[in-house]
């Protein structure tokens, strides 16, 4: 494993939008050029028009590191799951790291993923993820999720298996089955349950190699009518793939939506006591 540095090249994708916090994102930054192994390529996709801040921290990084960051500027501001399909097309490595602009990957996450690659004949490989508040020192969950292929599949049936910010994949798997699709929400629990479903090999690290930001508000966007709609929208489609059963598909999709139209301080007790231990 001493080589891995020589033998794999990696890219690094982000997508930045203007109601980005500027410190957390030079923070998120900063923590992928701490890697153990060094990104080949940091691909930033500017979704619409940004603050004069974030252009700053961005042009800050470009003249300090010169070829390492490719920035890819979109007009408009397109959504979650049309930028990153922008940002996957100009990514050179066949192994991209997906990385969101709030949280810190710790300074071993992508080589342990790198050496799974190594290791394993796999497609995803993620990892279980802390979470954090406010300051990232003060670690107040760690969400984990299930480990090896055949309880990532059952899982998906139910819930997202992987924590999507931790997550290294193949581009190629990525884009042959179509990359993000427009699901609100769930466009990276799509993006997996096809890849599942089209015969990807996964494996998430049990050990937490990200720290993810959360907090009140995470739980609050995971409420209301409209949210219970993208729901019965998203796990119809799964249904409809052959992912799910009918059984299956009536029994995720009740289920969630149930949770969805709860009170917020009720949603979030379900969600870190009774539905996290499902991963366990």
């Amino acid at each position: 494993m001493n080589n891995l540095d020589d033998r794999y090249g990696y890219s690094c994708l982000m997508s930045v939008y203007e109601k980005e916090n500027p410190e957390w994102f030079r923070t998120s930054i900063e923590s992928i050029l701490n890697q153990t192994i060094k990104p080949s390529q940091i691909v930033i996709v500017c979704d619409g028009k940004l603050t004069d801040e974030l252009y700053g921290i961005i042009d800050e990084y470009v003249e300090k590191y010169d070829d390492l960051f490719t920035i890819h500027y979109l007009e408009e501001n397109v959504g979650l799951a049309k930028a990153l399909n922008a940002g996957l097309a100009v990514c050179e490595h066949e192994l991209v790291a997906r990385m969101d602009t709030d949280d810190i990957a710790l300074p071993t996450r992508c080589r342990k993923q790198l050496e799974v690659f190594e290791k394993n004949e796999v497609d995803i490989v993620g990892s279980s993820v802390y979470e954090f508040a406010e300051d990232p020192d003060d670690i107040i969950d760690i969400r984990e999720v299930p480990c090896e292929y055949k309880d990532i599949v059952k899982y998906a049936k139910k819930r997202n298996p992987f924590n999507h910010p931790s997550v290294m994949y193949k581009k190629s798997f990525v884009l042959s089955y179509g990359g993000y699709q427009d699901y609100p929400f769930f466009e990276d629990y799509n993006l997996w349950a096809t890849m599942l479903h089209g015969g990807a090999r996964a494996i998430n690290i049990k050990e937490p190699l990200l720290k993810m930001r959360t907090g009140g508000g995470l739980y609050k966007r995971r409420g209301g009518f409209k949210y219970a709609g993208y729901i019965w929208k998203f796990k119809k489609h799964l249904y409809k793939m052959g992912f799910l059963s009918l059984t299956q598909f009536l029994y995720s999709a009740c289920g969630h939506i149930v949770v969805s139209i709860m009170p917020n301080s009720f949603r979030k007790f379900v969600y870190k006591k009774v539905l996290r231990k499902e991963s366990k």
